[in-house]
């Protein structure tokens, strides 16, 4: 099927993306839209028995809905969903749910599962329309409807099990957009979207997509770049510079979710070319939370109408939030304050009531709330309270390279305790980094340590103290050899995206196991 003719597409964009802009202007439109997603859902998990063993009603207030009802992760809520799974009625949700989607399993050692009734499909729904419509606005135009709108992710495939059904966050995705979208935006199509992710899949799209007329290009940037090598590889190595834009003219927008650019940005930048816009969606299997409303990346305007309610979990003094959640404090979105870091919580149309999420945000304006994500919980390091995130690892190792020329390819910074003489140990961050070969500058750790320290001393002032007192030591640089961190992704049979790979711990367990894989490493490996 063809497009719709491209002057009603524009009238229809036109009008959507003017009534949505009108609508972000109003005052309090973000705190009445978080008001009425908690009378509806707490409306709706009154019904179900989840809801009535917490003593929930319509009428409650969002105080005692606090006293009520205690905080829980994912994992907490997976013996009700296994219930779901199994047939059961009225546990989260009122009646049976037939839908299943599965995590990425990036933050746990396993994914797991979350029910998508029709109320979770509409939510994706609003929020990635809205993640549009931001795009739009930014672009000052709506020609990003008038062609196709690329999607690189998992297989789209569901299984089915005696009427109940599962898939991926890919297949939910595609599951929840309108017919006239499905026909005449969304791509690949259906037979390319089902493969499995990998080099066959990529294949199979740029063959389908080729003589399309591309738009939009969406998914984790690894992915992307695995796209553009693919266009270029088709292509005889001819266009090296800006493949995807010379196979399709009209792409304007990339769209990147499930993780920042990070170390993705220069190679997707090259991929794309100068005229396609980066556009970041903070989206997860749990729902889509914010997405770029402004030229600078800085920071996700919050979706505040899709349907989730939001509170935020002042990160604990620790760093970490404990196993121990009850009677643990949040706050709704009108007591939000800028620079604190914050866990989201969520309550969701997919029967989760206060789900601690995994994230940790930090808000750089309240009206409008607009938020960056700057780590995961259990992802940190704070061992000596110098308190890093990912975030902070990352922009300090990429000013360095920028410096000197170098492009970092992936790393990951653990704890270590580094023996200086008979008994005596320094508590130093042991930095596992692979770079691009070719530069040139010769990369050397003895150059690479002093420089991420003074980076660091710079932007962070706990990390500065620790440092002055001789808490902490100068960094630890270990420079591995190219194709180090795929080996270890490999080994460990990992099958999330790249870009999501944990930047840091506050233990050793990847530490350990890339030790075990580069040649190179001696020495007795000890944690703080």
């Amino acid at each position: 099927m063809t497009l719709a003719p491209r002057f009603l597409v524009t009238l229809w964009a036109g009008l959507r993306v003017a009534g949505f802009a009108r609508r972000l202007k109003r005052r309090d439109h973000d705190l009445r839209a978080q008001h009425q997603a908690f009378a509806r859902l707490v409306a709706q998990s009154a019904r179900t028995e989840f809801g009535r063993a917490h003593g929930l009603a319509a009428t409650l207030t969002y105080a005692q809905f606090c006293a009520q009802v205690p905080l829980r992760t994912l994992s907490g809520f997976q013996p009700f969903i296994t219930r779901m799974a199994a047939g059961e009625t009225d546990v989260l949700l009122p009646g049976r749910c037939p839908l299943f989607v599965e995590t990425a399993g990036t933050t746990g050692p396993s994914p797991l599962l979350l029910p998508a009734p029709e109320a979770v499909l509409d939510h994706f729904c609003l929020g990635l329309r809205d993640a549009l419509f931001h795009y739009a606005r930014r672009a000052g135009h709506t020609r990003v409807f008038l062609g196709r709108h690329l999607h690189l992710g998992a297989s789209i495939a569901v299984a089915e099990n005696q009427g109940r059904y599962r898939t991926s966050l890919d297949g939910l995705l595609t599951l929840c957009v309108s017919a006239w979208a499905e026909a005449n935006l969304r791509s690949p199509p259906g037979e390319v979207a089902v493969l499995p992710d990998g080099p066959d899949k990529l294949a199979a799209t740029v063959a389908a997509m080729r003589a399309l007329n591309v738009t939009l290009v969406a998914g984790t940037p690894d992915r992307l770049c695995a796209l553009a090598d693919q266009v270029r590889a088709d292509a005889g190595g001819t266009e090296p510079t800006a493949p995807l834009a010379t196979l399709w003219p009209n792409l304007e927008c990339c769209l990147h979710a499930g993780a920042p650019t990070g170390l993705f940005t220069e190679a997707l930048r090259a991929a794309l070319g100068p005229k396609p816009r980066l556009h970041e969606v903070y989206l997860s299997a749990e729902g889509v939370f914010a997405a770029q409303d402004e030229a600078s990346p800085a920071a996700l305007r919050l979706i505040a109408d899709a349907g989730v309610f939001f509170e935020f979990l002042p990160l604990p003094a620790s760093g970490e939030v404990g196993p121990d959640l009850t009677g643990t404090p949040c706050v709704p979105l009108e007591g939000i304050r800028t620079g604190v870091d914050y866990v989201p919580v969520i309550t969701t149309p997919a029967g989760l009531c206060r789900c601690v999420t995994h994230d940790i945000v930090r808000f750089v304006s309240v009206n409008p709330p607009r938020l960056q994500v700057v780590g995961r919980t259990g992802f940190r390091l704070n061992a000596q309270g110098e308190r890093l995130t990912e975030r902070d690892l990352l922009a300090a190792l990429q000013a360095v390279c920028q410096r000197n020329g170098w492009a970092p390819i992936s790393f990951h910074v653990a704890p270590y305790a580094q023996r200086l003489g008979a008994g005596q140990k320094a508590q130093v961050h042991e930095w596992w980094i692979e770079l691009r070969t070719h530069s040139m500058r010769t990369p050397m750790a003895n150059v690479l340590a002093p420089e991420l320290d003074a980076e660091l001393c710079h932007h962070h002032p706990d990390y500065a103290q620790r440092r002055a007192s001789g808490a902490l030591g100068l960094p630890l640089i270990r420079l591995v050899m190219p194709g180090l961190f795929e080996r270890w992704a490999h080994e460990q049979g990992k099958v999330s995206s790249a870009s999501k790979l944990p930047r840091c711990r506050p233990d050793r367990l990847i530490a350990d196991q890339l030790a075990a894989l580069a040649p190179f490493y001696q020495g007795t490996i000890a944690p703080f």
